[in-house]
């Protein structure tokens, strides 16, 4: 929310806006740290108990960043908020494959999938308005304000729905009833020492990351996204604000609205694209004797692959030959879509591969994408300061372009894969 702001906050703190910058990559750097450790303790403690703990955590640390009397502060303290804020990237896709059947999970996935991207999205468009009329401090209090709300709605209401844990519960409550010391059982349970099991837990997510050549290569994949993405968002107000030197020259809350463009290509996306995975998916499934494989998931994955590298080429160029802001907005339209659709895809065949750790899952493709997605733009500001936006932006087209065969890939040899690299989680 801060993005629009980050020239306010360097001269109010008495540093650089790349240095400002730093506070965004310590946030994405452990969005993807976070749910190593916190989608592992889900799958031990629940889903329940980790959301109402990082809740509140979460909700407390937004009122030392709005009191930062420096930048070194206001750096520290993103970064470690950033830690337990990703328990909705940790837990999110475990708790949807909890409450939902396979064949109707894309849809309720791509509803969810919203939440992590129209953040950064819609965040400036609120960040601009409340940094040009309020102070960039004002950003985090009202943060506080609304995290705070948030966190009373889920001590009220939010339910626990990882299926081991409600049933060790259940399986405590009737041997506290039973008047003889009966001995209940319940199904896969794990009878080795806690210690063992913590640990063990621990390193799912490395495991399945290492170990899985689909996982690790549309990590690689979402890595480019996110990377792009941050470099975009933190670049929009040095390539269409006042200072620009592609000469646009929008006010702070102008730049805020200009993310409106890749949110319209979400919501785009979630209402007309997203709805046919699981179309597509049961589709192959009944085809295939009502067998479904994890594959089915990906056919649409090629609409996103397309979209991806023609889209940031389109906004390179036009920014670059400064056409009128329309045309390389428009085409952030199209990323948007296009990086939804990938995805949305991808997340769900991490869950229908790995169901019973699903959170795991997500978790081994989620810390890779938000390493690189937090340092890239670090470099970013310079390479476009070195070679231009049009050269620089076509660095992450080309990237993307790479990668794109993967869907195809993998929707064709993806069991095979699977079986050759079988490992007991």
């Amino acid at each position: 929310m801060f993005t629009p702001g980050i020239s306010q906050i360097a001269g109010d703190l008495d540093t650089d806006n790349e240095t400002v910058v730093g506070a965004t990559t310590g946030f994405v750097i452990f969005l993807g740290i976070g749910p190593l450790i916190l989608a592992p303790l889900s799958e031990t403690f629940g889903r329940r108990m980790l959301y109402l703990s990082c809740f509140s955590i979460f909700a407390l640390l937004q009122i030392p960043t709005a009191l930062s009397p420096n930048v070194e502060s206001l750096i520290a303290v993103r970064t470690v908020s950033g830690f337990f804020g990703s328990v909705g990237i940790a837990n999110g896709g475990g708790t949807i494959s909890d409450m939902f059947h396979p064949s109707e999970r894309a849809g309720v996935f791509g509803w969810y999938l919203l939440g992590p991207l129209l953040g950064p999205t819609l965040g400036p468009l609120f960040g601009g308005l409340i940094v040009q009329t309020l102070g960039w401090r004002w950003v985090f209090w009202i943060l506080t304000i609304v995290c705070t709300f948030n966190t009373l709605i889920g001590f009220l209401f939010l339910q626990e729905t990882y299926a081991p844990v409600i049933l060790a519960a259940r399986k405590a409550h009737y041997q506290r009833l039973s008047p003889t010391p009966t001995h209940y059982r319940m199904a896969d349970q794990d009878d080795r020492p806690f210690s063992t099991k913590l640990g063990h837990s621990m390193l799912r997510p490395l495991r399945i990351l290492f170990t899985q050549p689909i996982v690790l290569t549309m990590a690689v994949y979402q890595a480019i996204l996110f990377g792009t993405t941050y470099s975009l968002y933190t670049n929009f107000d040095a390539i269409f604000g006042a200072s620009s030197t592609a000469g646009y020259g929008f006010s702070t809350t102008q730049v805020g609205l200009l993310y409106l463009g890749p949110g319209l290509g979400f919501m785009l996306a979630v209402w007309f694209v997203v709805p046919r995975i699981d179309s597509v998916y049961n589709a192959l499934a009944r085809k295939n004797n009502g067998e479904a494989k994890p594959e089915y998931r990906l056919p649409l994955a090629n609409i996103g692959a397309a979209l991806i590298p023609t889209s940031l080429f389109w906004f390179a160029w036009t920014v670059e030959y400064r056409v009128h802001w329309t045309v390389p907005i428009l085409s952030t339209v199209f990323f948007g879509l296009g990086q939804i659709t990938i995805l949305n895809t991808v997340q769900n065949y991490y869950i229908d591969s790995f169901s019973r750790y699903a959170a795991s899952a997500i978790a081994a493709g989620a810390v890779f994408r938000s390493i690189v997605g937090g340092l890239v733009p670090l470099g970013a500001t310079k390479l476009f300061e070195e070679v231009g936006y049009g050269w620089g932006v076509s660095v992450f087209a080309f990237c993307s372009l790479v990668l794109s065969p993967a869907p195809v890939l993998f929707y064709r040899y993806g069991q095979r894969l699977r079986e050759a690299f079988a490992i007991e989680l």
